[in-house]
Formats: C-alpha cells, sequence, structure tokens
C-alpha cells in the first residue's frame, strides 16, 4: 500500500511543526506548506533542523490567501509525492487585534481572508480526488476563542467560529464517501509567542486554565494525527476542544 500524503498548511510554524511531526509518526508523507512572506530559505532551513531531528518533511510554497498560489502549492505537492492529497489540515492563520470600535476593514477583511477563505482555496483542490480514492480526512485547525468569544478578537473569533460551521456542512456532503472533515479547537498553547510573554502575565492566564498550565503543541499535534488514522473514520463534523478545560460545552 502506498504511504498516504499529509499536506499541513502553515506547517513551519510552531503549531505546525508539531502537527508536521504528530503525522510523520503516524506513517504519513508529509508536506508542509509555508508563505512565510515568500522567504523560501527560512523554509529550506526549518526542513534541515526536522532533517536532523530525524523528520524528512517536504516543504511547499503557498500563499493561502491567493487561489492561485494555492493552486499552485498542490500541484507541487502532487509533483513532489506523486500523489494527492489524503490529509488536509488547515492550520495557517493570522491576528489582528483590537477593540471592535477601533477595528479597520484590514483588520477585519484580513483575518477573514486568511483564516476562513484559506480553507475554501485550499479545501476545494483536494475534495475531488478524496472523493474520488473513497478516502480523506480534512482537518480544520480553530481556536477556543471561536468557542467562547474574546475580547478584542472580533474578526479572529467571527473566522474561527466560521470554521467550525464549514466544518459540519462538509463533513454531512462528503460523508458517504469515505471522507471526514473536523475541526481541532486548540485552547493556550506553550508556543514560542506565548513564551515570550512576561512570566507574571503566564501566570494569570494559568490560573484560569482548570488544569493549571497550558498545552503543547505536541498535544495539538497528536490529536490531529489521532483524526487522520484509519479508526478515526466513524468522527466527523466534530470539534474537539484540547483546551485544559478552559472552556467547557
Amino acid at each position: 500500500m502506498s504511504q498516504k500524503v499529509a499536506l499541513v498548511t502553515g506547517g513551519t510554524g510552531g503549531l505546525g511543526t508539531a502537527i508536521c511531526r504528530s503525522l510523520a509518526d503516524g506513517g504519513f508523507r508529509v508536506v508542509a506548506g509555508y508563505n512565510a512572506g515568500g522567504n523560501h530559505e527560512k523554509a529550506k532551513a526549518w526542513q534541515e533542523e526536522q532533517r536532523k531531528d530525524g523528520y524528512d518533511i517536504l516543504v511547499a510554497y503557498g500563499d493561502v490567501t491567493d487561489g492561485e498560489s494555492c493552486a499552485a502549492c498542490i500541484r507541487t505537492v502532487e509533483e513532489m509525492t506523486g500523489s494527492t492529497v489524503d490529509v488536509l489540515v488547515n492550520n495557517a492563520g493570522i491576528t489582528r487585534d483590537g477593540q471592535f470600535k477601533k477595528m479597520s476593514w484590514e483588520q477585519w477583511d484580513e483575518v477573514l481572508t486568511a483564516n476562513l477563505d484559506s480553507m475554501f482555496h485550499m479545501t476545494r483542490l483536494v475534495i475531488n480526488p478524496m472523493i474520488e480514492k473513497g478516502w480523506g480526512r480534512v482537518i480544520n485547525i480553530s481556536s477556543v476563542n471561536a468557542q467562547k468569544g474574546q475580547f478584542g478578537q472580533c474578526n479572529y473569533s467571527a473566522a474561527k467560529a466560521g470554521i467550525h460551521g464549514f466544518t459540519k456542512a462538509l463533513a454531512q456532503e462528503v460523508a458517504r464517501k469515505g471522507v471526514t472533515v473536523n475541526t481541532v479547537s486548540p485552547g493556550y498553547i506553550k508556543t514560542a509567542m506565548v513564551a515570550k510573554i512576561a512570566e507574571e502575565i503566564q501566570q494569570q492566564i494559568c490560573s484560569t486554565i482548570p488544569v493549571g498550565r497550558f498545552g503543547t503543541p505536541e498535544e495539538i499535534g497528536r490529536m490531529v494525527s489521532f483524526l487522520s488514522e484509519e479508526e478515526s473514520g466513524y468522527i466527523t463534523g466534530a470539534d474537539m476542544s484540547v483546551n485544559g478545560g478552559l472552556h467547557m460545552h
């Protein structure tokens, strides 16, 4: 049986790296999609770091806000692997925080485009081949702030909430075709960005989390890997909360 191909958008970031590694550990041929402002050398350096740690992960450039760039990314993946995409992880996203009364159209549009439109661009390109194969996994990375809302994040919360609406609708369309579609909603995860927050603020945040700590990128990667498995074929349209009990619903 040929090795299944997994594509992770935003794959070279902190969360993306953990997802890529977990999928590789699960036996997938993994491709990390990246934009990085067109910094191809940075992506190659990331790839070399993974190799030093024993992970042979491919990289493919693509601007998820641009349909043509996404199509070029998918072509690159297919050329490199000799296969269509079996697992798509829509992980790429941005924030442009600010109180709504001061929020500009640009702040709103950039976040909706990068976090929500990107799912249309990427998923539309892989869903038909998945249906034709009779097997596929689409996993969309949302956020606890989609579930509970967050001060200063009307744009981000709206986009991330839209992700799960997309998940539930598409899951119904492809359920009988062997394709599952699920959402993963992380809480506060100890990425490099979070680690830069002042220790006092980190402690304040942790005090609101029932388990008393931040999550790790590896815990999110494990959830994505679990949903990608053959044995997870009865799970579809679900929103998997990985937030340490911060928000229960």
